[in-house]
């Protein structure tokens, strides 16, 4: 799936110019938590949240200063970014200019990196460099929760040997770099058994998960044990 699939295209946007009251009614009545800011020509200029307006003059929420080391005046970390916060009046004046875009094509997994990375909640998309909608973070559950449900095995009325369950079992696994080494999988009538050693708990829920992925598969059993950790390690 690409982001025109889930994208949501109705858009509230806003203006470098918008009034910061403007902007709190506009989150408000929408009910939405951000918004891409944009120029004449629907160009995607910053970003604004309701996170910068947690710290306003008006609400006496402002961050205050109180008294301050020597060597934060030295490098310039005076409080005059949170000064604009808490006073500023237009949406240009408190927005973020470091916006991530995304194309229409762009893959959900790309986006996922990309929301996950920059820890954001959503991400403008673009056509022809402007902008035509956005993909949140709800966005992508939404597009979770869209997908059919797997059929259960014996809904699909097919089984499949202990052979071929093994087979599909180490291809799934392999060049995956959590499929630790040493390991043993042992199939019998479509139970899984999963010997060996392993590093982490982490590891050991994605050898589960993969196996009861796997169709044909009635339970998975767990016989490993933990990687003995050398002393002084």
């Amino acid at each position: 799936m690409q982001a025109r699939d889930v994208m949501t295209s109705t858009l509230v946007s806003v203006t470098p110019d918008t009034t910061v009251h403007e902007l709190a009614k506009l989150l408000v009545r929408h009910r939405i938590s951000g918004a891409p800011v944009v120029d004449e020509n629907q160009h995607v200029v910053g970003m604004v949240s309701e996170g910068d307006l947690l710290h306003r003059s008006e609400t006496d929420t402002e961050k205050r200063q109180g008294r301050r080391s020597w060597w934060l005046d030295l490098i310039g970390s005076d409080g005059a970014a949170d000064y604009v916060k808490s006073h500023a009046r237009t949406v240009g004046e408190i927005m973020s200019r470091d916006v991530v875009c995304v194309q229409e094509d762009t893959s959900l997994a790309e986006i996922a990196s990309v929301l996950e990375t920059r820890h954001i909640k959503r991400v403008p998309v673009l056509r022809d460099h402007r902008l035509v909608g956005i993909v949140s973070r709800s966005n992508l559950v939404q597009a979770l929760a869209s997908v059919p449900a797997p059929v259960a095995e014996s809904a699909q009325g097919t089984s499949a040997s202990d052979k071929e369950i093994r087979a599909m079992l180490m291809g799934e696994l392999a060049a995956r770099g959590w499929a630790f080494p040493g390991r043993n999988i042992v199939v019998r009538n479509g139970v899984v058994h999963l010997w060996g050693t392993v590093w982490s708990t982490d590891q050991l829920d994605a050898m589960r998960i993969a196996s009861g992925n796997i169709p044909g598969v009635k339970r998975v059993e767990d016989h490993t044990i933990p990687y003995p950790i050398m002393p002084g390690v």
